[in-house]
């Protein structure tokens, strides 16, 4: 009897915590959020004069992360919402629709009248219903400098069929935040965890809500057991059971003043209706058999055929008090909840080494005549290690894996992995995190993320494509060039300040589209 009361007291007292941390957040928050919202009411202003829908063929976009793409339910079309930009001095943020016809391998921008305002880490999930519906709920905005946030908790529909948003109001939602996840389980949308900052404080939740999409309405869901912490940027999934499964994430904590320590969290957890009790559900941490994906942060998900769910790349982050130090990833796993286990994501065989599996950078796409200078050297993958000292005095070491370019668009044989043909060209995406996937017709498409190279952020605006039925090798259908991408050193702070707010206005993104198409 007491060791029940004092664990329900305990309990009690985590929340009464939890609370605390949420209202001081939210104070020194609304200060930062109260600047901000100005600015996304003049990007509003501007986006209220566009009163015709104009739907324009396009390059590429330009490089982003953090971004949505979706599969439309009915076409052979991708759908690219969002995402951020950095150049080493300016953040911008998009609110850019575009469209990828995937027969056709053509782009197109989408100007819709009255859009949600710019953000990034939003969650966007497509339904089938009136023709298509690509609901999207929260994410951020960031100051030109990248040092004050705005957390939305909007939630917007995007009518696919008519080409109109529509901005869903509903009291008793979600708190703003980014970084969460949501999937659409029977007629609801489902939404967990995510994190909201602001200059000085943040906090994770983990906490879960579900909108019911035929009386749009939200509600604040109580599920029983032991459930995950606090963390963003997990995976989320539906089981063809009917459950709901939430894999890993990060989330950091403070450990003394101006020293936090980040968690790359591994477990899992199944969030299960039970039938028979209305409105209950229940968390159950799970242990699958299998090649379990390393511990990592800012991994990329997506539904694979046979219900299977797949996971690609990330960061892998080792911390100590004064260093960071980041490996940046682009191996594959799939989860099979009907096995309850996890495998590797081998292409041409499944008796590929591990070593060759995750071969670092890909082939150069512009890089033809390289091979002849660089001689031996496209024979092994090359490391480098560099380290950068924080303005705080914290050491971060980057390492990555750079493999020679050879000949451009060979693809890998079977034999690849025999000692003979080890040093092949290989075809396939560079290692990056935060990048977007989506899967049409049993392919996995991929888009954009970013890695870092010493003290340069690298955004992507590559798109490759992998048939996942085959899982024979990657198809490059937009190719990019990371050193051409422009990067602005602190020292030519003055060079780049002209430029109003963190989208940057019209001109901006016209020469943003001019750089994606290169």
């Amino acid at each position: 009897m007491g060791k029940t009361g004092k664990k329900e007291k305990k309990g009690r007292g985590a929340e009464k915590t939890a609370a605390k941390m949420e209202k001081k957040v939210s104070r020194r928050a609304r200060k930062e959020e109260e600047d901000l919202e100005a600015l996304i009411a003049h990007f509003q202003t501007l986006d209220a004069k566009k009163t015709q829908i104009v739907e324009t063929p396009c390059s590429p976009p330009s490089p982003r992360l953090n971004a949505s793409l979706s599969a439309h339910p009915e076409k052979d079309e991708l759908i690219l919402f969002g995402g951020e930009y950095f150049n080493g001095q300016k953040t911008f943020l998009y609110n850019e629709l575009y469209t990828y016809n995937i027969r056709k391998d053509a782009w197109a921008k989408v100007e819709i009248p009255n859009p949600p305002p710019p953000r990034c880490a939003h969650q966007a999930v497509v339904v089938p219903q009136c023709g298509g519906q690509l609901w999207i709920f929260g994410g951020e905005f960031a100051s030109p400098n990248g040092e004050q946030f705005y957390h939305y908790k909007d939630l917007w529909v995007l009518h696919l069929a008519t080409k109109t948003w529509e901005q869903v109001r509903s009291p008793g939602g979600p708190s703003g935040r980014s970084g969460h996840r949501m999937v659409a389980w029977k007629r609801q949308l489902i939404l967990f965890g995510g994190f909201h900052e602001s200059t000085r404080d943040y906090i994770y939740y983990n906490d879960v809500y579900a909108f019911n999409l035929d009386t749009f309405t939200w509600s604040k869901l109580s599920p029983s057991g032991s459930g995950p912490t606090p963390r963003s940027g997990c995976q989320m999934s539906v089981t063809p059971q009917g459950g709901i499964v939430i894999y890993g994430g990060y989330s950091k904590q403070r450990v003394k003043k101006d020293v936090d320590k980040g968690t790359q969290h591994a477990d899992m957890f199944l969030l299960k209706f039970e039938e028979g009790r209305e409105g209950k559900w229940l968390w159950t941490r799970i242990n699958p058999s299998g090649a379990k994906p390393t511990p990592r942060s800012g991994f990329s998900v997506a539904m694979a055929p046979n219900h299977q769910v797949l996971l690609f790349g990330g960061v892998c982050d080792e911390e100590e008090e004064e260093s960071l130090e980041g490996d940046f990833l682009n191996d594959l796993h799939f989860y099979d909840s009907t096995k309850h286990r996890w495998f590797a994501g081998q292409l041409k065989g499944p008796k590929s080494e591990k070593r060759k599996r995750r071969r670092g950078m890909k082939v150069e796409p512009e890089g033809a005549n390289k091979p002849e200078s660089e001689g031996a050297s496209a024979q092994a993958p090359l490391e480098v290690v560099r380290e950068v000292v924080a303005e705080d005095g914290t050491v971060v070491t980057i390492k990555q894996l750079l493999t020679a370019p050879g000949p451009a668009g060979r693809p890998q044989s079977d034999e690849d992995d025999s000692p003979e043909e080890a040093g092949g060209p290989v075809v396939e995406p560079c290692p990056r995190s935060n990048a977007m996937l989506a899967v049409k017709h049993g392919r996995l498409y991929l888009y954009g993320g970013m890695f870092e190279a010493g003290d340069r952020q690298v955004t992507l605006s590559d798109l490759y494509c992998l048939d996942l039925h085959k899982m024979e090798e990657w198809t490059v259908l937009v190719e990019a060039d990371p050193e051409t991408q422009e990067w602005l050193e602190e020292s030519d702070s003055e060079a780049s300040s002209a430029g109003e707010g963190a989208e940057g206005g019209e001109e901006e993104e016209e020469e943003d589209e001019e750089d994606g198409g290169e």
